[in-house]
Formats: C-alpha cells, structure tokens, sequence
C-alpha cells in the first residue's frame, strides 16, 4: 500500500475565478497538466492550494471535484488541516469518502501547543480514519515544529500515521527524522517539502518530493526522482542546479500563492492566476521577475 506515495507529489494550486470560487474548467486543466507530465500522484489543497484562506465547504467542494476528476489516474492527497482536531477530522473523514488515499495535515496554528497536546491531536485523527495520515511539518508557518521526539513517537505508537512531508530549511532535520523513524519504522515515507532539498532527502533515504516547481517545470523535480532510482548522479546533479536558480520564486511575495500560479501560466498552461484574499495577484514588475527566473533553466 504505501508503494504508492512514492515519487513526485506536486501540491496542485486551486485555480479560483476573480471571485474566489473554484473554477472548474481551470481546475480540471491543472490536474490533468500535472498527470500528463508524469507526476507519481498529487497534492490537493496543501499550503499552495490555499486551503487556509477557503472555507471548510469549499474545501470540501474542492476535494470533491479533484477527486472525481483525477478519477483514479493517481494517487491523491488531501490537506485537511485546521487548528481545531474535531473539524480536522470532519474533512478527513469526507476526504476518505470522496475517495481520497490518504491525508495531509498540518499542525495546529496560533495557540502554541505541549508536546502531549501535539500528540494526542495526530493520534485522535488517525484513529478516527481508515485511510493513511500524513504528518506536515512546516513551523515558519505554524510558529511551532512539531518536535522530532513527538514524530518519533507517533511514528512508533499510531500505526496510521505513514508518513511526513518535512518542510523545515535544515536538512539535518530531515535527516535525523530519518535515523531515528527509520531505525524500527523503515517503511515510514519520507516527503521533502523545500523543493531544493529533494535530491537531499532522497540520497538520505526519503521516498520523494512535494515540489511546487514541478506545476511549471516538471522535468525537473521528475527528473532529479528519476535519476535518482537509476543510479544516474550526472544528471541528478544538473537537475539540482537548475532546482536552485529556481528557488528565488518563493521569495518573490509572500504569501506565494500568485508567483506559482504566473509562473505555470508563463510555462504555457491556460489558467486564470486569480488568488483567494487577502492574498494578492502579482504586480506587473513581479510579474517581470517571475519571467525572469523561468528564464534561467532548460528543457
């Protein structure tokens, strides 16, 4: 079963109208973009699929309508994380009825949480859904990581518990995940979330990547996966460095919803770049700079 969540799982963006709602027609042509330049599956409604900024019915909406759409052509991933657990596990358990193989969450934000609270929170979830949970470490945004010794121990006590996507900038965090899970868990999948540390974890034995770059430039982050599997380090080595002139884009504007959404309409896919506030659309000389920075690399 967890053969599955190997590889490249680009976190989709929503492709919203100029009024926030879903735009199906975009939505359809995001999804079938990323399935047809090979991706291993995807990620619905991750950091960069705005999920914070939509409402709890239109995230459902949203799975809904991916789900359905994907069809069964690869595997999907739901993000449903809220600061509350109770209605994290009212979306989990309609992402598992949509269809959905397994869940993404995010730790509590804003309230700062004990190591017990942040335990008890993954623990309750996962035993309240049949499908497999994945851990989402990201504490620039949630203000608090969720601690190596509380991932170890879900790791070793919640058999539901698959998986981590560790989007922390220190690779030695990713790292000593692995050593320590790895040691009595080693099936226990492995995600890098930073783009620029995917060779890394994988070289470290991660299992693959949730790189927003591969929505524009799929060859890349598919192509570093793939090289990896073959023994090939030239080429993961040249992959990796086209990978890093690419890195300045999340730097661009923050949040950085509208950098990824211009860059994948300059790389040539038909979607509307509209962002759900208070995020904002890109200004014209950011626009520029975005153009810029695909500029740098290579098909």
């Amino acid at each position: 079963m967890l053969n599955i969540f190997k590889g490249i799982f680009p976190p989709v963006p929503t492709i919203v109208d100029e009024s926030g709602e879903l735009d199906r027609a975009g939505m359809a042509v995001m999804i079938d973009h990323v399935i047809s330049n090979g991706a291993d599956g995807m990620l619905i409604l991750g950091s960069g699929g705005e999920f914070s900024h939509f409402s709890s019915e239109q995230r459902k909406q949203i799975a809904e309508f991916s789900l359905q759409h994907v069809a069964g052509r690869v595997p999907v991933l739901i993000g449903i994380a809220c600061a509350s657990t109770a209605e994290t596990i009212q979306l989990g358990r309609h992402a598992e009825n949509a269809g959905a193989k397994g869940v993404l969450v995010v730790n509590p934000y804003y309230a700062k949480l004990s190591d017990e609270a942040r335990f008890t929170h993954y623990k309750r979830i996962a035993e309240a859904l049949s499908i497999p949970v994945f851990l989402y470490n990201f504490p620039e945004l949630t203000g608090q990581d969720i601690g190596i010794n509380v991932i170890t121990r879900l790791a070793r006590e919640v058999p539901n518990i698959v998986g981590i996507k560790d989007t922390i900038d220190n690779i030695s965090h990713t790292r000593e995940v692995i050593n320590q899970v790895h040691s009595f868990r080693p099936d226990f999948i492995i995600f890098s979330g930073y783009d620029e540390y995917l060779l890394d974890t994988l070289l470290l034995g991660g299992h693959g990547g949730i790189p927003a770059t591969f929505n524009f430039a799929p060859h890349i982050t598919r192509g570093i996966y793939q090289a990896i599997q073959q023994n090939d380090l030239a080429t993961a080595k040249a992959l990796q460095q086209q990978l890093a002139g690419l890195s300045p884009l999340y730097a661009l504007e923050q949040p950085f919803f509208a950098v990824i959404k211009t860059a994948i309409k300059l790389s040539g896919v038909d979607i509307s770049t509209a962002v759900v506030p208070p995020a904002l659309p890109l200004n014209e000389e950011k626009r520029e700079q975005v153009k810029n920075i695909l500029s740098r690399i290579t098909v």
